[in-house]
């Protein structure tokens, strides 16, 4: 057996395996999803007079999908309609997501549709954020989405952070925001350690027509549409494990009291 098969190939693009069963993901054990309605397994209903009803169902989110097919502990951080911004200044203290006791040791983070595209906020640049001191951070989207990433590596110093991107969208003409939003996301990689960016822009499916028409439902995904984001992210947490083993061997370490530094 060439163990190197089992891993990864060379010149292998993410999304290129698509995991069938539990996958490398499941080095981690308790996984935070941080986001608004796509990652709450939100269904977007309307009423016989066209009034659009929206119900967050977490059983259905991506997220959970994951936890289950990989056995882990999985936490929605999340909620329809949220930002980056609300997030901050009030949602995650309302919840008590800041509580230590709620520590994970893997953040997938999935915000800004409702930022920019329904809020029309400032999107910030890279000079907007300040690691050292996240109360500085500018009051734009990436200045708050950095101060979550800042909030949740005091409470889970070595936990690891996946940063998701926005797909591809035929309908969206603004995708100019969406492709600046990635290359932010990727600088965020540069500024905190131990993060990755999952490149649904790049590397995933276009949200074409047909797409909306077999996995959408009104505004939102359907069943089928959040399982197959699951496999999405899931194959993509997978190929960034693979490709980068040494920074995954102490993973399991993260939250417990145990000290494992060498």
């Amino acid at each position: 057996m060439d163990w190197k098969k089992e891993l990864y190939r060379a010149d292998e693009k993410p999304l290129e395996r698509l995991v069938e069963s539990y996958s490398y993901t499941s080095v981690f054990r308790t996984m935070a999803f941080v986001g608004d309605s796509l990652s709450s397994g939100e269904f977007q209903l309307r009423d016989p007079e066209g009034k659009s009803r929206y119900h967050d169902m977490f059983e259905y989110s991506w997220g959970q999908y994951i936890a289950r097919a990989n056995g882990l502990l999985a936490y929605n951080f999340s909620r329809g309609g949220m930002t980056a911004s609300e997030y901050i200044d009030s949602f995650a203290e309302a919840r008590g997501f800041w509580d230590k006791d709620k520590a994970a040791q893997a953040y997938v983070i999935a915000l800004g549709v409702n930022d920019i595209y329904n809020q029309h906020r400032e999107i910030g640049t890279l000079e907007d954020v300040h690691p050292e001191d996240y109360t500085k951070n500018a009051k734009n989207f990436i200045g708050y989405y950095a101060q979550i990433v800042s909030r949740y590596k005091e409470i889970s110093p070595d936990a690891k952070f996946f940063f998701v991107t926005f797909p591809k969208e035929t309908r969206r003409a603004d995708n100019e925001d969406t492709a600046k939003v990635t290359e932010l996301l990727y600088g965020l990689c540069d500024i905190f350690e131990n993060c990755y960016v999952i490149d649904l822009y790049q590397y995933g499916p276009e949200y074409d027509d047909e797409f909306r028409e077999n996995l959408w439902m009104n505004g939102h995904l359907n069943p089928m549409g959040y399982i197959v984001t699951a496999r999405l992210v899931d194959s993509y947490i997978d190929y960034i494990v693979r490709h980068n083993p040494k920074d995954f061997e102490t993973i399991g370490f993260v939250t417990k009291d145990i000290e494992y530094k060498w």
